[in-house]
């Protein structure tokens, strides 16, 4: 699977952006999709992932509520949209994808993902 993502920049606090990752190479809606993140010297992290059939999410807790996961399998594309952004959230996002489950990619993280994009800059500022 390759996976290419885009969408990201830069935004100040409180606004938004929205992620793209599109897919290709193997059926989409097979896979489980998600989204991690590095921020500069600290592990990447999970933030987002979403099931093959679109039905099941799962959220980091620090963006539940903010941060929309969704899919679809007609454009093999995951969306990532991210609204009331805080300077935390700056930080280099990748798109993942997964042949086990969104909530596999959820309770394991980098453990669950057989698939990565390559990273998108999304910076907050205050």
């Amino acid at each position: 699977v390759q996976l290419q993502a885009s969408g990201g920049g830069l935004a100040q606090a409180g606004g938004s952006l929205r992620l793209s990752c599109a897919a290709s190479g193997r059926p989409f809606n097979v896979i489980a999709m998600g989204w991690f993140r590095q921020a500069p010297g600290k592990e990447r992290e999970f933030v987002a992932a979403i099931s093959s059939g679109g039905i099941s999410t799962y959220y980091a807790d620090s963006v539940k509520g903010r941060f929309t996961i969704s899919r679809d399998n007609g454009k093999n594309t995951a969306t990532l949209q991210m609204n009331s952004l805080i300077p935390e959230d700056s930080a280099l996002y990748y798109c993942a994808a997964g042949t086990y489950t969104a909530r596999a990619m959820a309770q394991t993280g980098e453990r669950g993902v057989d698939y990565w994009g390559k990273g998108t800059q999304v910076t907050v500022s205050s």
